[in-house]
């Protein structure tokens, strides 16, 4: 079991990182991209035990949309470098594939059954990227936590000192 996961971590993060390559991501983020394809995999490995392939799609691509969100605050770049490389591992590219070839073959029936599969995950994946792309930029940076938590503690002492004084 173990060996499972360690094996689908480092499958998922090495297949991220060539992708990466392949896209010419400049070098400096290929560990990011590996961490946010990683990170989407695991956690679509995780949910897919428990639900649809579909429900575990849109999970797998929040999870690795907001890993990519936070990297490009922190790494001052384009979202798209994490988040292309990142959700590469949910795209269903095998139930892409077996509609086609059995549309060719006049397989109707399954073809239909395999095209509908992955239209459900496609919009899971584009679900999950608007979700998160939707949030502002701000929340993730630290600067808005900290100054959020001043915010709450100077609010905090000016009740406790209205209290005092009536």
């Amino acid at each position: 079991m173990i060996i499972k996961i360690i094996a689908n971590l480092a499958c998922s993060f090495i297949g991220t990182i060539a992708y990466a390559v392949m896209f010419q991501v400049p070098r400096r983020f290929y560990i990011g991209c590996g961490i946010t394809g990683s990170v989407g995999w695991m956690m679509y490995k995780f949910a897919s035990v428990y639900c649809s392939v579909a429900v575990a799609s849109f999970i797998g691509t929040v999870c690795a949309v907001l890993v990519a969100r936070m990297l490009t605050v922190r790494l001052k770049c384009p979202i798209t470098i994490f988040m292309i490389s990142g959700i590469i591992t949910l795209v269903p590219g095998a139930g892409i594939y077996f509609t086609a070839y059995y549309l060719v073959t006049n397989q109707f029936a399954m073809a239909a059954v395999k095209g509908i599969g992955a239209i459900k995950v496609a919009f899971g994946i584009v679900l999950g990227i608007v979700c998160i792309v939707s949030v502002p930029r701000e929340v993730f940076q630290k600067e808005y936590w900290v100054e959020r938590k001043t915010a709450k503690q100077q609010k905090k002492r000016k009740d406790g000192s209205d209290k005092l004084s009536g």
